[in-house]
């Protein structure tokens, strides 16, 4: 199990701070973390993934029960729109 550390949005959509969740990818633990709250669902696009401290956004890496998931929502340094898209209406 991976201990995930919820951020912003993602604290308000779980009601959760931190919590444990089962999985060997980084994407199995979002999977895991999406069933059991599925109003994270639309926030997870807009977020940066830490792993142990380090950014990541290979959902294929694979974890370990000793490992450190964090989800940061766009206004708590997440994700940031592609320079493509800055500017664009809508």
């Amino acid at each position: 199990m991976a201990m995930v550390n919820f951020y912003a949005a993602a604290r308000a959509a779980t009601g959760l701070s931190q919590s444990e969740f089962e999985g060997t990818t980084l994407a199995e633990v979002l999977a895991a973390i999406s069933r059991s709250f599925p109003g994270l669902i639309p926030v997870l696009p807009g977020c940066s993934y830490l792993v142990n401290g380090s950014a990541t956004v290979d959902q294929d890496l694979c974890l370990i029960a000793s490992d450190v998931v964090e989800i940061l929502p766009r206004f708590a340094g997440g994700a940031h729109p592609p320079i493509a898209d800055i500017g664009r209406a809508g």
